[in-house]
């Protein structure tokens, strides 16, 4: 059984996946069982909060485009799993996805399967990502220093 660490991870992890990725990790776990839609792919908003200086008091930031689902996943002991999915923007596939996803890391026969061909690849593209930008940006990075006068003894 996953967590609710571990899922709230692994639902962060597939919202933030490049769609196009997301669809040929899912394609290559071939046969998948049987869903159907609780809510179906919609479009809404979300308040974005912020802190004042990371730390401060909270203040509304703005609103963000987001597209939520709902699915229940049948498993093989005619038991119904309820997987969810919320990700920035308007793509229903990707909140599709995101959702069956989440539902089969519930289901103990696809839990290490999802886990090991879906979560840990979006999570290593994402590591190389994230170091990419860190050398781009130390690349540009510019070490000022100050000059002390004589004068000062």
């Amino acid at each position: 059984m996953v967590s609710q660490t571990q899922r709230q991870a692994c639902m962060a992890t597939l919202a933030k996946a490049e769609l196009k990725q997301l669809e040929e990790l899912v394609d290559r776990l071939g046969l998948l069982p049987e869903y159907r839609f609780l809510r179906s792919p919609e479009i809404g908003s979300a308040m974005v909060r912020g802190c004042i200086g990371g730390t401060g008091s909270d203040f509304n930031l703005g609103e963000i485009t987001i597209t939520r689902c709902v699915v229940q996943i049948q498993t093989g002991e005619a038991e119904w799993i309820t997987g969810f999915g919320y990700v920035k923007g308007r793509s229903r596939r990707h909140a599709e996805l995101a959702a069956l996803c989440d539902g089969l890391l519930q289901c103990p026969s696809w839990n290490e399967r999802i886990e090991a061909e879906v979560i840990q690849p979006l999570n290593a593209t994402t590591q190389r990502t994230h170091e990419l930008e860190q050398r781009q940006t130390s690349a540009t990075k510019v070490e000022f220093f100050t000059l002390v006068r004589g004068e000062s003894q």
